[in-house]
Formats: structure tokens, C-alpha cells, sequence
């Protein structure tokens, strides 16, 4: 335990690495995958693998945490001796996982918490967590770690394609992503989350190779305005596409200070479908 006695509390659709939620003991509450025949949690007894592979059969429903798993994870935080928790998860205006934590928070006695909206998805949530864990090794007390959190939330962002908006659209996470008319021109939207965390285009290109080469740029033009980055690449189930990516923004950048990669939540898999590809980064300083 960390001197502050400061616990991290984070949603399986920011994305931590397992790796990491290990090394500096993250606390971790799943969301739902509901199919007709039962009920899962996200990264626990389903992999996104699996829920690609079931799409063409059924395509499933996604629903918040359990309050119940909340709170048990609270009673299990404060059991451990821990007397703070900062929580980050995944966009107030994607998910309402935000909301439920921010209510069961006010509800519970003997930990101070507070949460943060990382207005953003998957790994770009996700550095708003590995950076606070960074910050408590460091020994930074409670409060100016959660307004350092806070203040660094616009500081990150995220571009990613699909290769298709079926499962957006069908999930209702389409936001202000606007249909194209375009199967037959080929055109992919560039996907990104906007100052309020809610989908929107930030650019239109024209076939799938030109799609992967749009978010490097964009990555790139992004991370310009930092002289310390951390910069992940993550996919749905499109390694090799992802490899690319990887390969061309690690030759352009050379400021990085932690780089993480793979695939996503399956959570995250029901809504986007297989065959996303996308690039995260968070400008230190």
C-alpha cells in the first residue's frame, strides 16, 4: 500500500493493460455482456475474441456494472486498509457507468472518493489511470492528484476507424457520428470523442488503407503539441493492422514515455465490431 493510503479504482472499458492493473494494484469493476443465454462480465469469463465470433449469431446487449460489485469492491477496498480512492471511468456521455459510480460514491462511508469523467474511451481513459498510479508512486498527496487528474483529461485523445458502423449504430454508441452514404464510395469515418465524450467524425477518408494512415497523422499532429507523450495503439481483433500502425507512429515519435498496445475490452468489441484499429496519446508536458 502506497503511503497516502490512495486506492485506484477504474471500469474494464478503460482498457489497463492486466499488466498494470497488477503492478500498481488497480481495483477493477466489469461491465455487462448480456446475451439470450445468460449474462457476463467484461474480461472475466468472456474474451473479445469470443464475442466476435458470436456476432454473426447474436449480437449482444451491454449493460453498467452492478451496484452490488461496487459496493463489494469499496468494502473490499477499505478492508485492505485503504483510506481514498480515486475512480476513473470510461465517458459520462457514452456509458452511464460514470453516474452509477459517482451515486454509489456519495452513498458510502469510511473512504473519501472521488471520480473522474475521463470524457473518453478505452486506453485514452485508460492513461488517465496509469498516469494517476504513476503519481502516487511519486507520493502526491489526494487532492492535487485528483485536480492534476482532472485538469489533464483534455490533454488526451483518441482516433480510431471501424470497418463497418453496423454495430455502433445497432448499439446506439453511434453519437455524432454521421451515417455515410457511402458503402459504395468506401468511405470510413475517422472516430474520436468530443469535449463533452461523445463520438463525433474527425475526419472522412476513402478505403481502408487510407483510414489507417489518417489516424497515424492525426496521432502525430496531436502528439506535436507535447514534448513527453505516452501512446498506445490498440485493435479489435486486427493484429496485423495494429502492428502497422504501431510501427509507424513509434519510428515518428521518439518522445514517448510509456507505450501500450492490445486489444480491446469485449465490451468495447459488441459495440465497435471487429476490425477497429486505433491510436491513443496523452501530452505529459
Amino acid at each position: 500500500m502506497n503511503k497516502q493510503k490512495i486506492a485506484l479504482l477504474v471500469d474494464t472499458c478503460i482498457d489497463v493493460p492486466a499488466a498494470l492493473v497488477e503492478q500498481y494494484k488497480m481495483y477493477t469493476i466489469p461491465l455487462k455482456i448480456i446475451y439470450s443465454d445468460g449474462e457476463y462480465s467484461d474480461g472475466v469469463n468472456i474474451t473479445a475474441d469470443e464475442v466476435y465470433n458470436r456476432l454473426k449469431v447474436e449480437i449482444p446487449k451491454t449493460s453498467l456494472p452492478s451496484s452490488i460489485e461496487v459496493m463489494e469492491k469499496l468494502d473490499q477496498i477499505k478492508t485492505d486498509g485503504y483510506e481514498k480512492v480515486l475512480a476513473v471511468t470510461l465517458s459520462s456521455g457514452l456509458s452511464g457507468t460514470h453516474n452509477l459510480v459517482t451515486m454509489l460514491a456519495k452513498e458510502y462511508d469510511g473512504l473519501d472518493i472521488k471520480v473522474i469523467d475521463t470524457l473518453n474511451i478505452g486506453i485514452a481513459a485508460g492513461f488517465s489511470a496509469i498516469q494517476a498510479a504513476k503519481y502516487i508512486e511519486e507520493g502526491m498527496e489526494f487532492e492535487e492528484l485528483v485536480e492534476t487528474v482532472q485538469n489533464n483529461v483534455p490533454k488526451i485523445k483518441v482516433f480510431f476507424c471501424v470497418d463497418t458502423l453496423e454495430y455502433l449504430q445497432k448499439g446506439g454508441r453511434i453519437g455524432l457520428v454521421a451515417s455515410l452514404l457511402g458503402n459504395a464510395l468506401n468511405l470510413k469515418p475517422i472516430i474520436s470523442c468530443n469535449p463533452e465524450g461523445i463520438y463525433y467524425n474527425i475526419a472522412k477518408v476513402r478505403g481502408r488503407k487510407k483510414s489507417l494512415d489518417k489516424i497515424v497523422d492525426l496521432a502525430k499532429e496531436f502528439a506535436a503539441e507535447g514534448k513527453k507523450l505516452n501512446v498506445a495503439v490498440c485493435h479489435g481483433g486486427a493484429p496485423e493492422e495494429a502492428a502497422g500502425v504501431r510501427k509507424a507512429l513509434t519510428e515518428a515519435l521518439s518522445n514517448i514515455e510509456t507505450y501500450v498496445e492490445g486489444q480491446i475490452s469485449p465490451a468495447l468489441g459488441v459495440h465497435t465490431g471487429p476490425g477497429l484499429v486505433g491510436v491513443a496519446v496523452q501530452i505529459l508536458e
